[in-house]
């Protein structure tokens, strides 16, 4: 049975499938790997993480309703550099609801897109909370923004903010904010042990 359809073969398809960058001369190889190594180096930004490497002791507020006092409850942390200072993972102990948890955090700073980036988790819930933001000038202030659904309420997909702000080497916070409603939801105060 004849069919109108070509039958390529793979050498043909290969030269009938155009560049993904059709007319621009592709940069050479050793170009390429110069960029990749430049772009996977540490630079000042992951200096900014450093300042967050130890061991924490930490007090945490957090409020249900902004019109009424925070809950308060305190907590640990211990944070380390990973990857050839890449990286900064934190495990966080503390409590929620009056139930004790256990949470990390992998924070870095990407290069290419020149932003910083986190993960969240912890085993209280299934969801990965990934962030990502920029510093201030002074690079004491980093902004992160993120999207998080509530099992409590069904909301999902909540426009949410963190704030990392170093006070200095042996102090920083974190907060957290509702973008939606624009208030406060959490705050952390860690101090070095």
């Amino acid at each position: 049975m004849k069919t109108d359809v070509l039958e390529q073969t793979p050498q043909s398809q290969a030269q009938s499938t155009p560049s993904p960058r059709a007319g621009a001369q592709m940069p050479d190889q050793a170009e390429m790997l110069r960029k990749m190594e430049a772009a996977g180096t540490p630079g000042p930004a992951h200096q900014v993480l450093k300042q967050l490497v130890g061991s924490w002791k930490a007090e945490v507020k957090c409020w249900m309703d902004p019109s009424a006092p925070p809950a308060v409850s305190a907590g640990n942390s211990k944070a380390n550099l990973v990857f050839g200072g890449r990286f900064l993972e934190e495990e966080f102990h503390g409590e929620m609801m009056g139930r004790p948890f256990t949470g990390k955090t992998l924070m870095g700073f990407d290069n290419t897109k020149q932003t910083y980036n986190s993960v969240w988790f912890c085993d209280t819930q299934t969801s990965l909370v990934i962030s990502e933001g920029k510093a201030d000038s002074a690079n004491k202030v980093i902004t992160l923004e993120c999207f998080v659904s509530c099992p409590g309420t069904g909301q999902k997909d909540m426009p949410m903010k963190s704030i990392y702000r170093i006070l200095g080497p042996d102090k920083h916070t974190f907060e957290m904010f509702d973008s939606t409603r624009n208030v406060r939801t959490m705050e952390i105060t860690y101090t070095r042990q």
